[in-house]
C-alpha cells in the first residue's frame, strides 16, 4: 500500500511517500481503507518536533529522539472496513467508520481497536467531514463538559475560537447551554458567529484582558495568555483551561487543585469509545458540524501539512482512497 512517511524531523517537504506492507488484523481489530485523514495541529508539531514548553523532552522520549519512532502519522480518519478480526462483532465488512489510532492513518490502510474510538458514520456525513471529527470535537468535548463542566447560562471566552479545536468548543460549550464568547482575527468573524458564538472579540483590536466582562470559563486554545492573566476576568468559581502543558499551567493547577475558587487545569483528551458515541449522535444531529478546507491527494500531502500550517481556519484533509483528486471543498 501506499503510506505518507516521515523519515526524520523537519518542514514539510521532509514528507515521502512510498510503498510498504499493509498492517496485520489482530483477533480484535478492524482493517480499514482510509478514505480521509486530517492535518492536524498535533502532526504538525510530531513532523517538526516541535514540542512545546516543558514537553520538549518528554516528547522526544515518547516519540522519537533523533526521527519519529513510528514514522507513519496521522491519528485521525474516516474511511471502509475491509477486513475484521475473529472476535469482532461490532463491525462488518463494509462498514464506514471513523475515529482515531496512535499513529499510522497516512496511508491507504490503517488497523484500528473494534472496542477503540471508533464509530459507524451517520448517513449524509462525507469521508472528509467525518475525519475532521475526532481531532478537535473529542478535545472540546472532554475539556468542557468533562473538565470544566460547563453548565447552562455560564460565560464562557474560547480564545482561538477558529483553529481546529476552537470551532468544535464554541458549538460544544454553546450546545451545554453556554453563553460563548469567541476570540479570533476578524476575517474569522463570521465563521466564529455562524458556529454559535454569541459575541466576538477581534484580538488585533480589542484586549479582552482590559475589559470588565467576567468568566466562568476561560478556554486558551491558542496559548496566548496564562493564569495570572485570566484570573481577574474569572468568577469566583471560574476555571481557566490550556491545551500547552508549561511550568506556569502546571504549577497553578497544583496550587489551585486544594478547595474553592478559581482553578487553573490542564489536561490531555485522548478519546474512547464512549466519546465517539456521543459525537456521532450529536453528528447526525447537527448540533456540530464540521470545517473542511482544502482537500489532497496522499502524493501532495506536504502541501496539506503548509496548507494547514497557513490557514488554520479550516482543516487541511487528505483524501488517500481517491487520490488523484485535489479539490477545494465547498
Amino acid at each position: 500500500m501506499k503510506a505518507a512517511l516521515t523519515p526524520n524531523y523537519g518542514p514539510a517537504n521532509i514528507l515521502e511517500v512510498k510503498e510498504v506492507a499493509i498492517p496485520t488484523v489482530g483477533a480484535n481489530d478492524v482493517l480499514i481503507e482510509t478514505h480521509a485523514t486530517p492535518v492536524t495541529a498535533g502532526d504538525r508539531r510530531l513532523r517538526a518536533a516541535d514540542f512545546p514548553s516543558i514537553s520538549k523532552v518528554p516528547g522526544r522520549l515518547m516519540m522519537g529522539v533523533f526521527k519519529p519512532r513510528n514514522p507513519i502519522q496521522g491519528t485521525m480518519f474516516a474511511g471502509r472496513i475491509v477486513a475484521v478480526g475473529e472476535e469482532v462483532t461490532e463491525y462488518k465488512v463494509g462498514d464506514d467508520v471513523f475515529g482515531s489510532v496512535d499513529n499510522g492513518t497516512y496511508a491507504q490502510y490503517v488497523v484500528a481497536k473494534a472496542d477503540g474510538p471508533i464509530a459507524k458514520i451517520p448517513a449524509g456525513i462525507s469521508f472528509a467531514e467525518a475525519a475532521d471529527v475526532p481531532y478537535g470535537a473529542v478535545t472540546a468535548l472532554r475539556f468542557l463538559k468533562d473538565m470544566a463542566q460547563v453548565k447552562a447560562g455560564e460565560r464562557v471566552l474560547i480564545l482561538g475560537a477558529s483553529g481546529g479545536v476552537g470551532r468544535y468548543a464554541v458549538q460544544i460549550a454553546k450546545h451545554l447551554g453556554a453563553h460563548v464568547t469567541g476570540v479570533a482575527s476578524h476575517r474569522n468573524e463570521e465563521l466564529v458567529r455562524s458556529l454559535g458564538a454569541d459575541e466576538f472579540i477581534d484580538y488585533r483590536q480589542c484586549d479582552w484582558r482590559n475589559s470588565q466582562a467576567e468568566y466562568d470559563v476561560i478556554f486558551d486554545i491558542a496559548d496566548t495568555t496564562n493564569f495570572a492573566e485570566a484570573k481577574p476576568r474569572l468568577t469566583e468559581t471560574g476555571r481557566y483551561m490550556s491545551l500547552f502543558i508549561s511550568v506556569n499551567v502546571l504549577v497553578n493547577a497544583i496550587r489551585t487543585s486544594f478547595g474553592n475558587g478559581k482553578k487553573a487545569m490542564f489536561g490531555v483528551a485522548l478519546g474512547t469509545a464512549a466519546d465517539m458515541a456521543i459525537l456521532c449522535d450529536w453528528l447526525a444531529q447537527g448540533v456540530i458540524r464540521p470545517t473542511v478546507g482544502e482537500q489532497f491527494s496522499l502524493d501532495d500531502i506536504a502541501s496539506a501539512h503548509v496548507a494547514a500550517e497557513t490557514n488554520a481556519s479550516a482543516t487541511a484533509m487528505v483524501c488517500v482512497a481517491n487520490s488523484a483528486q485535489i479539490r477545494l471543498a465547498a
